[in-house]
């Protein structure tokens, strides 16, 4: 055990002890002393239960018929391709998370976390059902929005003290603006918000001294693996009658980003695409990203492109026809990537 899971348990201990609210139960603390005795496993991190029940039901995965049920969440216990893993639902967005990813790497003994879904999609060069592996992650919630009249040039509120900069572009409402005289000056009193970079506190820095990442990296060694799933076939069709017009494909890519936003707007898409090159946007991975980042645990994502994030038909959203298929490939990608891990 070393000194950080120690302090760790010697924590929970004490919490237990103490009857103090969010307790780990004398049971459950046993059950995950038992769980990690058997370790360590690969964390299998999952938005929602449509992208889990098919993992599930998947012939690659073996259930031990073991779960652990503590605040909230469940971590279920088993194998894929001879694998040991743990999976656990996040739920939506980047707060469930990042959260859930903490407690899997505080409770258990994990070796790296593999996270999957689905996704839209902000790359023109990339199609519905296609299965993006991004090299690096952005969170683009977090926000410092302009008072009105300031323009690009104008300092930010406590930029100086190098709480917020201008370094990672801006997006200008008036620039989106529709049906005016061409000859009229276009503004907005929502003016713009400038993308901001997190703050992280990595486990191996000085506690309370921050440290700024933006482009979060997965693990390189992770990431070249992925280069070798390019050939997987991948499901093309909902049903008998419903199928995309051409066969899916793995593709590692450059850039993916999240935020706690639905994102079903054409101008919104070709706006991130255009200033970060972006590839898959949702909803949790960069939460994902950052806990791995900060306690220095590889990690991969790998999402399957359900939509155009508002790109293709102005009647609907593609979802809502090919959620299912989506999910099966990012289901069978994510099999496909743990068999190559050792």
């Amino acid at each position: 055990m070393g000194f950080s899971r120690a302090i760790i348990f010697l924590f929970v201990l004490v919490v237990a002890q103490h009857g103090a609210k969010g307790e780990i139960p004398r049971k459950t603390m046993h059950m995950i002393n038992v769980a990690n005795m058997k370790g360590p496993y690969i964390g299998v991190v999952i938005p929602n239960l449509f992208e889990l029940n098919p993992l599930l039901q998947s012939p690659s995965y073996k259930s031990s018929n073991f779960n652990i049920d503590f605040s909230g969440r469940r971590f279920r216990f088993g194998t894929i391709a001879n694998k040991k893993v743990i999976l656990v639902m996040t739920g939506l967005g980047m707060v469930n998370a990042g959260v859930t990813t903490q407690l899997l790497l505080n409770l258990f003994r994990v070796s790296g976390v593999v996270h999957y879904g689905i996704a839209g999609n902000a790359d023109p060069s990339l199609h519905i059902g296609d299965v993006a592996i991004p090299q690096y992650w952005a969170h683009l919630g977090l926000l410092n929005w302009q008072r009105n009249g300031h323009g690009p040039n104008e300092e930010l509120a406590l930029e100086a003290a190098g709480d917020y900069s201008r370094k990672y572009g801006n997006l200008r409402f008036a620039d989106y603006t529709t049906n005016i005289k061409h000859n009229k000056k276009v503004d907005n009193q929502l003016n713009r918000f400038w993308y901001q970079a997190e703050e992280v506190f990595p486990v191996d820095g000085t506690p309370e001294e921050r440290q700024h990442v933006f482009w979060i990296p997965v693990d390189a060694h992770y990431f070249k693996l992925a280069k070798k799933l390019q050939n997987i076939k991948l499901e093309q069709c909902v049903n008998a009658t419903t199928c995309l017009p051409t066969r899916p494909k793995m593709s590692t890519v450059l850039r993916g980003a999240s935020a706690s936003i639905y994102v079903d707007n054409a101008a919104y898409r070709s706006s991130i695409y255009d200033k970060f090159k972006l590839s898959p946007v949702e909803m949790e991975s960069a939460g994902v990203a950052l806990i791995c980042h900060q306690q220095r645990v590889p990690h991969i994502t790998l999402r399957a492109l359900s939509d155009l994030a508002g790109g293709g038909s102005a009647e609907s959203n593609e979802a809502d026809t090919f959620l299912p298929v989506a999910a099966k490939n990012s289901v069978i990608a994510v099999v496909e990537f743990i068999k190559l891990l050792h």
